[in-house]
């Protein structure tokens, strides 16, 4: 490409982390996301403690101490983003990582991404974990034509009516939907979704991705209503998929086949059925 970057600035390599704080990153990262991280010196993360814990882990060409690492989070203002992209326009490649998974998704990263690419910088991501992409191939929902829409509202009403219209757009367009809540608030989400949507519409839940404990099932609305788990405070990636709709109406004409492979309704592991507890 003509206006390709060129080497007189510094790479920006986007380096995904585990998705839990126990997991060990030479499991879940392969040699060469690995070989690419030990040898930088320079960082960019959320948080510097969790960022040294995990490259802790990894067999860095540097002592640990002799390691920058700056924090970029969302109270960062907008304007210190430049002094974070300085050390790149002065030729020194830098690592950005996220707390969990691969950076700039769901991450304020992203802001320090388009930065780079404004300013002529060569953006590298790396292979790892992410959470989105491993509860979307693992959902049998439909991986073509998929939107991940982050966190819905906390309000009861609001977060009703946006699960609605996720739900109306799921059913006309055939996209699966993918959606995150802070763990604490896995619950209340769950329970909305149940309340809210079509009993035929599917449910994924996908919760400890790559992680002990993993689990990840689809189910239709009515199968989870008949189920009642409990779903636990860690970090879950809830999905849905709207039976689609016939041409000029609002009716669903078919389950995705999806929902009619197997009857297995027994509750996921680590989602422990307790009928009428609400979280």
């Amino acid at each position: 490409m003509s206006d390709a970057p060129t080497r007189r600035s510094g790479r920006l390599y986007l380096v995904p982390t585990p998705l839990g704080p126990d997991e060990d990153p030479l499991r879940v990262l392969p040699p060469a996301t690995v070989e690419a991280v030990v040898g930088l010196d320079r960082f960019v993360a959320e948080h510097a403690r969790s960022a040294r814990a995990v490259l802790g882990r990894l067999p860095m060409r540097r002592a640990m101490q002799e390691l920058e690492i700056h924090e970029l989070n969302r109270n960062t203002p907008d304007a210190r983003l430049p002094g974070l992209l300085a050390p790149l326009l002065a030729g020194h490649d830098v690592g950005l990582l996220s707390e969990a998974g691969v950076p700039a998704v769901a991450d304020p990263g992203a802001a320090l991404v388009a930065l780079a690419h404004r300013e002529g910088i060569e953006v590298v991501p790396l292979v790892g974990p992410s959470s989105l992409l491993l509860a979307l191939m693992a959902s049998g929902m439909n991986g073509q034509a998929f939107a991940f829409v982050g966190y819905v509202p906390v309000d009861p009403a609001a977060r009703a009516q946006r699960l609605r219209e996720l739900e109306r757009r799921s059913a006309a367009s055939g996209e699966a939907v993918l959606m995150i809540e802070t763990p604490y608030r896995n619950q209340a989400l769950f329970d909305a979704l149940l309340q809210t949507l079509d009993g035929e519409t599917l449910l994924g839940v996908a919760a400890r991705l790559t992680l002990p404990g993993e689990t990840v099932r689809t189910r239709s609305v009515a199968q989870w209503r008949a189920l009642a788990p409990e779903i636990e405070r860690t970090p879950t990636v809830f999905s849905l998929q709207a039976p689609a709709l016939a041409r000029g109406s609002r009716t669903p004409v078919a389950e995705h086949p999806s929902a009619r492979r197997g009857t297995d309704a027994r509750a996921p592991a680590g989602a422990r059925v307790q009928r009428g507890r609400k979280g």
